[in-house]
């Protein structure tokens, strides 16, 4: 298909959709022009079309399951797969559910899976892997993977290092906000180092504030906030390689790093003039209502620790304007580099359905400009260097794609890739007795102790 007619439907999609958006709940994003936003991978498309025409695949059908729905839905069909649809002639159909951890298993064990799935947590398709449900990437898109990702996604991808999946969208939670502009006219700066980010704390006390919010209360998830933490700490403290290790119990929960990690947490959360509200406070604040207290006039605190999508959740402030964000520092950044924390959705095609336009179709969410955009409306971030930072909707999406786009090291959140009893029990049970005032030994040996009853 020759270029001028593949932009020609893009400039018509682009207006159709607008049209759709606007009847209920809108996202921020406009979404990319042709015309004029020539930063875009438009030659991906270009690419995949006369792939599609050499392969025969007008008229073919894929479909799509995953956990996205709503106005975000909507834009990923009619901005992202409709876009590909009527460049390739391969109609892609998408359909989410906030059921989907629950449905997949259960489609996939009716025989009843789609072609392609995106999970919104790479653990769940180790399983599927392991049980030969799905499919590797082509030895083609394996290599492109490799050739434009660092090493941290290529082995997030993979189960016993072979690539399964592809990221499509990710969040990035190694992030601390402060309230502005009252934070410069405190005359604070971001501190660089996570020593510095103590000195900082130690002055803002000195200064009569309190430096941290922190908050876990989740109802029965009480306490996940605090394994991002620790997570976090480990990654600034110990290899990737430790990092792993620990993940999958291959050293104990009792290891020194983890317990050291623990009492690093602790300086700063049991603090009684570091937290607002003081430590009790931690267990009995909503987490969606953590960084509130950095809109008071004055701020009630001055730093709040949390991922990329709680400024969604917001309802004193908003982000940009009331607030901003710095890097999580390092601890040294000579031996640990800048990690970074992290969740992602990964798509992954199943056994069966090993079509050419199937593969296609992944080949588009592997590359850029699928990236770019769905990037536009304003919720997604890639990992992916060839991603214009200019098809991100604002300066915060940009700013945290670059920390996803220079990152030395990214690991996913480590508790959700735990058993659930570990990850979703036993390490939530664990935060909440530390700030309750048991030490780091006591409730380190509580969850290794769960570890091993599952052996």
């Amino acid at each position: 298909m020759k270029k001028v007619l593949v932009l020609g439907l893009l400039v018509v999609l682009a207006f159709s959709a607008i049209s759709v958006s606007a009847q209920g709940e809108s996202l921020q994003g406009v979404p990319l022009d042709p015309a004029t936003d020539t930063f875009a991978s438009w030659g991906d498309l270009d690419l995949l079309a006369e792939k599609a025409a050499e392969l025969g695949l007008e008229g073919t059908e894929v479909s799509v399951f995953g956990a996205i729905e709503g106005v975000e839905a909507a834009w990923l069909q009619e901005q992202v797969f409709d876009v590909f649809s009527e460049a390739t002639g391969i109609n892609v159909t998408y359909e989410g559910s906030g059921d989907f951890e629950t449905l997949i298993q259960v489609r996939v064990e009716g025989g009843d899976e789609p072609d392609i799935a995106l999970f919104p947590q790479p653990g769940a398709v180790v399983d599927l892997a392991e049980r030969g449900e799905v499919i590797p990437l082509s030895e083609e898109l394996d290599q492109y993977e490799r050739d434009n990702l660092i090493q941290s996604w290529v082995d997030l991808q993979s189960v016993d290092g072979v690539q399964y999946m592809i990221n499509f969208n990710a969040n990035v939670k190694s992030i601390v906000w402060y309230p502005i502009p009252e934070f410069f006219d405190a005359g604070y700066e971001i501190p660089q180092t996570w020593d510095e980010m103590l000195a900082l704390s130690d002055r803002i006390v000195a200064d009569g504030g309190t430096p941290w919010c922190i908050a876990f209360e989740s109802a029965g998830a009480t306490g996940w906030p605090g394994t991002d933490w620790i997570e976090d700490i480990m990654l600034r403290t110990q290899p990737p390689e430790v990092y792993d290790a620990w993940v999958k119990n291959e050293i104990p929960f009792t290891d020194p790093a983890v317990i050291n990690a623990f009492n690093m947490f602790g300086q700063i959360a049991l603090n009684p003039d570091y937290v607002f509200g003081g430590p009790t406070a931690i267990l009995t604040t909503r987490f969606q209502d953590g960084a509130n207290p950095l809109f008071d006039d004055p701020p009630s605190c001055w730093m709040h620790r949390q991922a990329s999508f709680i400024a969604g959740l917001w309802s004193g402030g908003v982000a940009g304007q009331d607030a901003d964000f710095f890097y999580l520092p390092p601890v040294n950044e000579e031996e640990t580099g800048r990690p970074v924390l992290g969740g992602a959705s990964m798509a992954v095609a199943f056994e069966g359905h090993d079509r050419p336009e199937v593969q296609l179709v992944m080949e588009f969410m592997a590359r850029p400009l699928s990236q770019e955009l769905f990037a536009r409306q304003g919720s997604f971030l890639s990992p992916h260097p060839g991603v214009a930072l200019e098809a991100y909707p604002d300066d915060l999406s940009r700013r945290q794609a670059e920390i996803l786009a220079n990152a030395d090291v990214f690991r996913f959140d480590g508790s959700d890739l735990m058993p659930a009893a570990i990850g979703s029990g036993a390490f939530w049970t664990a935060m909440v007795d530390f700030v309750s005032g048991e030490s780091a030994e006591d409730v380190t040996a509580f969850v290794q102790a769960a570890w091993d009853d599952l052996e």
